[in-house]
């Protein structure tokens, strides 16, 4: 046994780019992407892929190099995910939404060799480059245009994209990876901070997470898959390259609402979709909804669920799926995995199951929850806080010139540090409460803010809510509620205090109801907590109550902990009476 090694037939490096050949044998004449008026069969879309990097090559791209891309959700965008790398090159898909300055940091940062720029964004990009240092190498940048918004090409670009393609080598011998652990795409968890995180993944990685995302959420041959998810985030969970595997159909879209979704899914008969939670509360609440007329599979990720926004989603036709993943696992590695026996349970027990984010999927080695401290698997109670932590094949190589951030996530104990607070249940089911920078603490005790939000999205008048802490001169902090409202049902801050109260401990419950027309998100609809947080900070403090004036001696004298003092004190309160005017 010892003298059987491997060799060249038998350790081909993995790479994602193969599912692109092998669809346009397969799948040739069936449809790839979809865009408006224009539709790419899998031959078509393999070629023009071929001929872009080709293209790339002869503009001196060497391997490793990193090549940007700053385009919506665009036929393009798709192909660049296979002709950058199949040039050698590294894939960098930039956040459309970013302002020039950090796309100006980004693209100095990667030291970015080439740009493809979206017709929309070239004033974007244009000026951030208008930001580089005097005397510094600037990237190459290439147009791409589209019909429906003329832009002219002006000196500043060396060529179109569609340009690319004519001129391009349709027999191009693509540019294989040395080795699977050499790099293929690179994304940036933050582009709002002078010093962003560059997470690097490897070929390898990128193969394992593709196919492991199909498996796990059981993805058949053809799908038809509705881009609503950006592919700047987190490449698409690398579905760019898993629906080349199963020969899907990509239908495009350079934006969306609640009306485009329904009008496409009718229009596509779509099969599939991957969403935020903020898209699936847009469409249970979107006037355009009513039952679907066939099932609709959808995977949801990026923050936990509310119950009532699923309840509401699956009432209508929609199968959804829920998933777990960050940037740094370039994909989805926990899953909810469904027992067939839960689906006798009621429909809303169905849902507090499925809001959960689950086990491993096939593909990860070992997930756990630990406490940060020490290391140890914390007790599978469904209550004790601990922080989730993952080790497999498809990790992150690391962050890019930062060896100190990523040593302090990937630690010697061999695990992958997320930063994300969970629990986990008796039956192995880990759920999230909160990350670690989103946890409340209250009179000493944690506080999950997913929790309260949860109930939030349950009151008939709520649309959206997100809950931070506020300073408190007695408990240190506590809950405060931003929330915007549906027009539905007429509310007030009384009202949803009252709400939270009935199904909440009292400690739980937002001590400060914040109405807005519309909270902030960031491009992939993710709430923007930090924002959030410094306007409950520039509030100041609760007020302080006349307990707060006791030395806490007094009150440790009797015996009583920080947490049944708390609950003893927000039990004689009032709806709408504060501690101050006791």
């Amino acid at each position: 046994m010892d003298q059987l090694k491997p060799s060249p037939p038998n350790s081909s490096p993995l790479t994602p780019l193969t599912f692109l050949e092998r669809a346009g044998t397969i799948y040739a004449d069936c449809p790839s992407v979809v865009y408006n008026n224009t539709t790419h069969t899998w031959s078509q879309t393999h070629t023009r892929c071929l001929k872009v990097a080709s293209s790339i090559a002869s503009l001196g791209i060497q391997r490793n190099h990193v090549v940007s891309v700053v385009a919506p959700n665009i036929p393009a965008m798709y192909e660049l995910h296979f002709a950058v790398p199949m040039a050698g090159a590294v894939l960098n898909t930039i956040n459309l939404r970013l302002d020039a300055r950090n796309i100006s940091i980004l693209l100095r940062h990667s030291e970015s060799k080439l740009v493809f720029v979206d017709c929309q964004s070239k004033s974007l990009v244009l000026e951030a480059l208008s930001l580089f240092p005097l005397n510094s190498d600037r990237p190459l940048l290439v147009l791409i245009e589209d019909d429906e918004f003329p832009t002219q090409q002006t000196g500043e670009f060396i060529s179109t994209y569609e340009k690319l393609v004519e001129k391009g080598v349709s027999g191009f011998n693509w540019i294989r990876p040395k080795s699977e652990f050499d790099p293929i795409a690179m994304n940036y968890t933050s582009g709002t901070t002078s010093a962003p995180k560059g997470v690097v993944h490897s070929h390898r990685g990128i193969f394992i997470v593709s196919l492991d995302s199909l498996i796990e959420w059981s993805v058949q041959k053809q799908p038809v898959y509705l881009w609503t998810l950006p592919m700047f985030h987190a490449n698409g969970w690398s579905y760019p390259w898993g629906m080349a595997a199963v020969g899907g159909t990509n239908i495009c879209l350079r934006k969306f609402d609640g009306k485009i979704i329904y009008d496409s899914i009718r229009k596509h008969n779509v099969t599939h979709i991957c969403a935020a939670p903020v898209v699936l509360n847009m469409l249970s609440n979107s006037p355009e909804s009513k039952p679907l007329k066939h099932p609709v599979y959808i995977m949801t990720a990026g923050s936990p669920p509310p119950v009532s926004v699923l309840f509401r989603t699956e009432s209508l036709g929609f199968v959804v799926h829920h998933g777990y993943g960050l940037t740094e696992t370039g994909g989805l590695v926990i899953s909810c995995t469904w027992k067939n026996h839960w689906n006798k349970f009621p429909a809303t027990e169905r849902a507090r199951l499925k809001s959960r984010q689950g086990v491993r999927t096939v593909g990860m080695t070992e997930v756990d929850v630990v406490d940060p401290e020490s290391g140890v698997s914390v007790k599978r109670d469904g209550s004790t806080l601990g922080e989730i932590v993952l080790r497999g094949g498809c990790v992150m190589l690391g962050y890019l010139k930062d060896p100190e951030g990523t040593s302090k996530c990937m630690k010697n104990d061999g695990w992958f540090y997320t930063g994300d607070v969970a629990v986990m249940h008796p039956d192995g089911y880990l759920e999230i409460k909160d990350r670690s920078k989103d946890v409340i603490i209250s009179g000493g005790e944690n506080l999950s803010s997913v929790e309260v939000e949860s109930v939030l999205y349950a009151h008939p008048a709520i649309n959206e809510a997100a809950v931070v802490a506020r300073p408190d001169e007695f408990w240190g902090e506590t809950p405060c509620a931003f929330v915007s409202l549906n027009g539905k049902v007429k509310t007030s801050e009384k009202d949803i205090i009252e709400f939270c109260r009935a199904k909440l401990p009292h400690y739980m419950v937002p001590k400060t109801v914040i109405f807005k027309e519309e909270l902030p998100k960031t491009s992939t609809g993710k709430i923007q907590k930090f924002v959030l947080r410094d306007i409950a900070k520039s509030m100041g403090k609760s007020s302080s109550t006349k307990m707060s004036k006791m030395p806490r001696a007094n009150y440790r004298d009797f015996g009583l902990s920080g947490h049944i003092l708390r609950e003893m004190v927000h039990a004689c309160l009032l709806p709408g009476e504060t501690r101050s005017s006791w």
